[in-house]
């Protein structure tokens, strides 16, 4: 049985890997101290619960690549010939599942605190002995949960697009975005104590609906990665150009008359299929296997491309 060749990332991009790797571990420490934090503080506030609820669904990105990153790099057998590299996109959706499912709960269950028009309440603490607004405690802890947040989120992004890794990115996009849900919920907590009952469950419901949103884009991807959606950039805006290089080098061969492609993926790597119609049969086999190569050495991210000679194209097929 033929199994795919080992994967490994290229030597140049290991110790970005490893960066990945030791952030996300920060991540998970930074985000338990977090969500304790703000869980402390939390009172009745609406606004805090969901800002807590964010916290803990936080942990799912990080949790999910480091799983996974202990399992993709394991060598394809002959129980799993095409390697495990699909452990990416499934804790890809996982992350993307938890974040869409708990985004929902938060809009009923903010909106259903807004409609009961609860009025919520911020008392007193003692602190090293004296008598402060509880209040101010958490806006400490939501600038804990923020600034940080931000930072981190800024230095995974550009790792994400180099290792080509959607959870990193998911992870990222979460935190580089978590001042909005910052900034939300301390406004929420400055309204009630300025009296405005109903901006506790407003900020509430406004950190919920961007939690939605990006729930819902991200397992919408999730879901057509696994479907076998031709590859997107980490972003998921476009294409890969990678397709279009690929394209550009089978136009390019002489011995090339017509021909079509398709390629999907499979978690960090890219398995393609292309089914030529040659001019001419005379060293066909060194033409395909040099046309493998060149395609291959594109991007280290096309870890297979297999090359089929036809007769001919059926009529709905077309180069991509």
């Amino acid at each position: 049985m033929k199994t795919l060749k080992q994967f490994e990332f290229p030597p140049e991009l290991v110790p970005d890997f490893e960066k990945a790797k030791r952030l996300e571990w920060f991540t998970i420490a930074y985000f338990l101290s977090s969500a304790l934090f703000i869980f402390l503080a939390m009172g009745n506030s609406q606004t805090m619960k969901t800002a807590w609820y964010d916290d803990v669904l936080s942990l799912t990105p990080p949790i999910a690549f480091q799983v996974a990153s202990r399992v993709f790099l394991k060598s394809p057998n002959k129980e799993f010939p095409y390697g495990y590299h699909r452990v990416v996109n499934i804790a890809y959706l996982c992350s993307a599942l938890a974040l869409f499912a708990l985004g929902v709960f938060l809009v009923i269950d903010s909106s259903i605190s807004l409609v009961k028009t609860e009025h919520p309440t911020i008392g007193t603490v003692v602190v090293f002995g004296q008598q402060i607004w509880l209040g101010y405690v958490m806006l400490a802890a939501l600038l804990w949960s923020t600034v940080p947040s931000v930072i981190l989120g800024r230095k995974k992004l550009p790792l994400s697009k180099k290792l080509h890794e959607k959870n990193l990115y998911t992870d990222a996009d979460m935190n580089k975005a978590d001042w909005m849900s910052g900034a939300a919920a301390m406004l929420g907590v400055v309204g009630i104590g300025c009296g405005w009952w109903w901006a506790d469950s407003a900020a509430a419901l406004l950190i919920a609906v961007d939690i939605v949103h990006d729930g819902f884009t991200t397992l919408k991807q999730a879901v057509f990665d696994l479907m076998d959606q031709i590859p997107k950039t980490v972003s998921k805006e476009q294409p890969d150009p990678l397709l279009e290089q690929v394209r550009q080098t089978l136009a390019g061969q002489s011995w090339i008359k017509d021909f079509s492609f398709r390629m999907r993926e499979n978690g960090h790597i890219y398995l393609g299929e292309g089914f030529v119609v040659p001019t001419q049969e005379e060293n066909l086999i060194q033409h395909i296997a040099s046309t493998v190569q060149t395609i291959e050495n594109l991007d280290w991210r096309i870890h297979e491309f297999i090359i089929t000679p036809v007769p001919e194209l059926p009529q709905e097929e077309s180069a991509y």
